[in-house]
């Protein structure tokens, strides 16, 4: 059965029915989630798509289930590109042209993600003569084998599994998924310079994937997460210390609102170009960033901490020893501020309605 499917979606993508081939290739993946072709397939007709985030989803269980496979590589690079993630693209290249020695696809691809990061971080001397007289071409969009019946089938968007929020700080954004009581073994979380991709398969609920092209770029390696007893909370290191608006990227958000540093050089001379090293406020942007983070407006757990960490800073020591106290004594269910009740006694535990207390062993 996932044989006929897996042919009528090459057939499918053949005739240029690639949501069709999409959806023949997802009914596939249910039969035989473990077969590496489906996903490296997949994500070919997410490419044609512009489903860029999903593809490169498959691309990475494609490779997670056959590391050897050299397309997996190419198509993976070629969403990455569409990103305009070029270091991770490059990197899947180097790894694919290593396995396929004699695809030349491989060496032309990484030629051009090295001349777009040269472009990116202004290095000059890696760009080829034609990349420097044109510097806006788009990255190419690579025809694969098209080994891909005539129906066209609109897939309806997934409904969420688990709730998810997500706040930020000047060089972070921490995102929370509320997924209670799943297992760690159960999440696996990828990280790419402006992809996040999230899957959860807990026992006896349905799969959970989420993988959103990310407001801005991040550093994927200062990146982490944690799985709590409910909720997987993912840390994102921020590449530039800008204001998020929003956790995905949006075309339609044309300036991202970055630290204000141009009151601070407005006064700098001289106006044309110079070699000489620019002096910075540092004080003035911090007060700048702190200003930001305290009119930045939360909910949920974000903003419950905010305001307790508000009243804290601003109470006095006996009002800061009743909360810190009564926290610690009744397990982080209970937080008073009169320490003429909490001082003269052990505060007792008050768990929520419908839950009990239990004790942490260390």
């Amino acid at each position: 059965m996932a044989s006929d499917l897996e042919t009528k979606a090459k057939e499918a993508f053949i005739d240029d029915h690639f949501e069709l081939a999409l959806h023949l290739y997802s009914q596939a993946i249910q039969l035989n989630p473990k077969h590496a072709e489906l996903y490296a397939d997949r994500a070919q007709a997410n490419i044609k798509l512009d489903n860029l985030p999903e593809a490169v989803a498959d691309a990475n269980k494609a490779i997670e289930l056959d590391p050897s496979m050299s397309k997996a590589y190419l198509r993976k690079a070629t969403a990455c590109m569409k990103l305009e993630e070029y270091q991770t693209a490059k990197s899947a290249l180097e790894t694919g042209a290593a396995l396929a020695p004699a695809e030349s696809r491989f060496s032309k691809l990484i030629k051009e993600c090295e001349e777009r990061i040269a472009e990116e971080t202004g290095d000059l001397s890696m760009q080829t003569p034609e990349a420097l007289a044109k510097n806006d071409v788009p990255a190419k969009e690579i025809e694969l084998d098209k080994d891909q019946p005539n129906l066209e089938i609109e897939a309806a968007p997934p409904k969420p599994v688990y709730r998810y929020e997500f706040y930020q700080k000047p060089e972070e954004v921490v995102f929370t998924i509320f997924a209670k009581g799943t297992p760690h073994d159960c999440v696996k979380v990828d990280y790419g310079e402006q992809i996040l991709s999230v899957a959860i398969n807990a026992p006896g609920k349905e799969a959970y994937h989420f993988q959103p092209r990310l407001f801005a770029k991040i550093i994927p390696e200062k990146c982490r997460y944690d799985v709590l007893s409910t909720k997987v909370e993912i840390r994102l290191a921020k590449a530039e210390p800008i204001h998020w608006t929003s956790l995905e990227f949006s075309r339609e958000v044309a300036i991202t609102q970055r630290v204000n540093v141009s009151s601070v050089s407005a006064s700098q001379r001289p106006s044309y170009p110079s070699s000489k090293p620019q002096r910075v406020d540092w004080d003035k942007i911090e007060a700048q960033v702190k200003k930001e983070e305290k009119d930045e407006k939360l909910d949920g757990d974000a903003a419950l901490n905010k305001f307790f960490r508000d009243i804290y800073k601003d109470a006095d020591e006996d009002t800061r020893r009743a909360m810190q106290k009564s926290f610690v004594e009744s397990n982080g269910t209970v937080l008073s501020t009169n320490w003429k009740e909490v001082g003269a006694k052990k505060v007792e535990g008050s768990p929520p309605d419908g839950m009990e207390m239990k004790k942490w062993e260390y």
